[in-house]
């Protein structure tokens, strides 16, 4: 029986027009969830009397990490072409590139991708593609080596990398709260058909049934994220046990993202037809390294309490 209750979606990704261009939804909100990401860090390291410019440090060395680890996530993971297809078989000859199959020890390899051939396509940020398990990945870099400059010559803290994450995962569920948001404005990244209620009709997107709007969907696990470690920072002061903050986040956000794969689209063609897509096999490392911390967090002494007490 057709759905006779569902919402049509038809809301323009560009805010504000001017030109051929102008400001999107999606940046805008990036941008936002960033900014609102380091006002929160300042307020956590106040409370717990660190130094006024590591929030600045971390605002810089976290912003890079992400964009940098979001953009190459998505090129490295997403971007993969079969080149048998005519539109990409044009594409390669254009540019200059092999587009027959290729065999590596009997395996036949017909999948390309054009970022190894041409880098500095990576910096065509402006034309989309950004990865949530590559703008993770750059995190934990940036937390690294951010640490290993800066916080950790300071003695009288106990910094590590995972001690940043700890702090930083909490802005981080506005900031992909916010992104996702923007993944609806932009009519992208949506489920499959349903008969729910509240299935979405992304006219944009050329849909003409209702979705499951996952963009929403997964705004509300980060904003449970947002609620439990948030809950576990300040009622149960859980930033003295390494490791349980960014664990627990973990667990929430890349569990639940492990199970809403079933019901989205595949982000490309090379997906169909997989036992789990791209995403699946993605969240499997966070949810395993998430499980670590955890279990590390409660097997390990408390670190010293360096927060102003009330």
């Amino acid at each position: 029986m057709h759905n006779l209750l569902y919402i049509t979606w038809d809301v323009d990704p560009i805010l504000i027009h001017f030109g051929d261009g102008g400001i999107r939804w999606y940046g805008l909100l990036w941008a936002t969830g960033i900014y609102l990401c380091y006002l929160i860090q300042v307020k956590l390291y106040k409370h717990e009397n660190c130094p006024p410019e590591w929030a600045d440090k971390i605002f810089l060395w976290m912003t890079l990490g992400v964009i940098i680890g979001a953009r190459i996530g998505h090129c490295w993971f997403y971007e993969w072409h079969d080149v048998t297809q005519p539109w990409m078989a044009s594409y390669c000859r254009a540019m200059n590139i092999s587009h027959e199959p290729v065999q590596i020890f009997g395996w036949l390899i017909k999948y390309r991708n054009p970022y190894i051939e041409h880098p500095f396509y990576l910096l065509k940020i402006w034309e989309g593609g950004l990865s949530s398990h590559g703008g993770g990945i750059g995190l934990i870099i940036a937390a690294w080596l951010l640490n290993r400059k800066h916080f950790s010559k300071v003695p009288k803290f106990h910094t590590s990398m995972i001690w940043i994450l700890d702090r930083l995962c909490i802005g981080v569920c506005v900031t992909a709260t916010l992104i996702r948001l923007g993944n609806l404005m932009n009519s992208e990244i949506y489920g499959g058909y349903t008969d729910l209620p509240w299935g979405f009709i992304f006219v944009r997107d050329g849909q003409t049934e209702p979705c499951h709007p996952t963009q929403i969907y997964e705004m509300l696990y980060c904003i449970v994220a947002l609620i439990v470690t948030q809950y576990m920072y300040h009622y149960h002061k859980a930033y003295r046990r390494e490791g349980l903050l960014i664990g627990t986040f973990l667990l929430i956000v890349f569990v639940t993202r492990f199970l809403l794969e079933f019901i989205k689209n595949d982000q490309e063609a090379f997906e169909a037809g997989h036992v789990l897509n791209m995403g699946q096999w993605l969240s499997i490392p966070f949810i395993v390294f998430a499980v670590w911390l955890v279990v590390r967090a409660f097997k390990r002494e408390m670190n010293p309490d360096t927060a102003i007490e009330s």
